[in-house]
């Protein structure tokens, strides 16, 4: 049996009684079909609504030959009339998302001439996909032509034209389509065959927000806010952006730069302490000259800081050098002895200090959890490379 479907007669309906035809257990659940329902299934990009049948839970609605099918918490007597409460700041929120990707899509596809290949409306933001290549500089001209569009408050039409007047109409679609066709027009902007909610005049979209543009197969590949969601990641953008400015002493709109100069700031710091670095293991090694093996405890070097530092020092030692930077019970080391293996030695160390890693031609780096006592325990007993 097909449900009368009062979300395409009113998409404004929060409200309705309808009459129970089956209930049945079902996955989630228990699945019931009614005369009639204000609950849209998902589909065409959009999902479904959520709410409440009676005092069951709503989960899910789905769309099976023209019969609405509801996943509910707990049956339903059949036969019975129920009433149905829609979750409004879900289903509005759906309209309004759906509602500005026709409006930008519409303008993205008549300016580069291509096709929105595909749509899909996340929990936090909506992807389209487009067959065409387009810059980000070109997306936010759309963007803010889409913006005077929905501020001027057109209305929106929603026809089934016959056979004949769709055959002669110039509309968007993804797929050839047979039978009553839904046409859903933004004049001016959009016009695309369409089974989803919308709302009634483009003022209701608020605003669109573009968050990307990146390459995509033959095209591009764009998230996209609108309405609510669109007006809380601004407000939460501002809001990251105020402290920060007041974090650097500056003005909101000059955050960008301080950051810019702190940025350059720390990139001198960390080529003067590079270079400070150099000199200490410079010295290190002239320090230890011509003795033998050499095993060094350091605080935690930053990167590739005990590497750098025993290679500097083994060139000196004449001899086996160990480097392990750490504190508490995790170090990370490098050993090396040239023109020696000491692929037994480390697989020793490793066994004795809970170690990890390894490597060859007099080479090795890894980690161990040890604590320093322990550490120099193992060195100090006899253990040849």
């Amino acid at each position: 049996m097909e449900t009368e479907k009062l979300y395409y007669a009113d998409p404004y309906c929060r409200e309705f009684t309808a009459t129970v035809c089956s209930c049945a257990p079902g996955k989630g659940g228990f699945t019931v079909t009614l005369d009639r329902t204000a609950f849209y299934p998902e589909g065409g990009g959009q999902p479904a609504d959520h709410g409440t049948l009676g005092t069951a839970e709503v989960t899910d609605v789905h769309d099976k030959d023209g019969c609405v099918i509801h996943t509910c918490s707990s049956p339903l007597p059949v036969g019975e009339k129920v009433t149905g409460v829609i979750d409004w700041e879900r289903r509005f929120d759906h309209m309004q998302q759906h509602s500005g990707e026709h409006i930008v899509s519409g303008m993205l596809c008549r300016t580069f001439h291509c096709d929105n290949v595909g749509f899909h409306m996340g929990v936090d933001r909506v992807t389209i996909d487009y067959n065409a290549e387009m810059t980000w500089e070109e997306v936010l001209a759309i963007e803010a032509e889409a913006n005077r569009y929905i501020w001027e408050n057109h209305p929106i039409s929603i026809t089934y034209p016959s056979p004949e007047a769709l055959a002669a109409l110039d509309y968007r679609s993804k797929k050839e389509l047979h039978g009553a066709v839904r046409i859903t027009e933004f004049p001016g902007a959009d016009r695309c065959a369409c089974c989803g909610t919308h709302v009634l005049r483009s003022g209701e979209v608020g605003l669109v927000k573009f968050l990307s543009c990146q390459k995509f197969r033959d095209g591009v590949r764009l998230e996209l806010l609108c309405g609510r969601r669109a007006l809380r990641y601004l407000s939460d953008s501002w809001q990251q952006n105020h402290a920060i400015a007041q974090s650097l002493s500056v003005k909101d709109r000059a955050s960008f730069d301080a950051v810019q100069r702190l940025q350059a700031e720390l990139l001198h710091t960390k080529e003067r302490a590079a270079a400070l670095e150099e000199e200490t293991f410079r010295r290190t090694a002239e320090e230890y000259a011509g003795r033998g093996n050499v095993l060094l405890l350091t605080p935690p070097l930053s990167g590739d800081g005990a590497r750098r530092l025993c290679d500097a020092v083994s060139t000196k030692c004449g001899g086996r050098c160990a480097v392990f930077s750490g504190e508490g019970t995790t170090y990370r080391y490098a050993v090396i002895h040239t023109g020696v293996d000491i692929r037994p030695f480390i697989q020793a160390m490793n066994t004795a200090l809970h170690g990890r890693g390894g490597g060859r031609d007099g080479f090795a780096q890894g980690s161990v959890q040890a604590v320093e006592e322990e550490i120099r325990s193992f060195f100090a007993a006899d253990h040849p490379s």
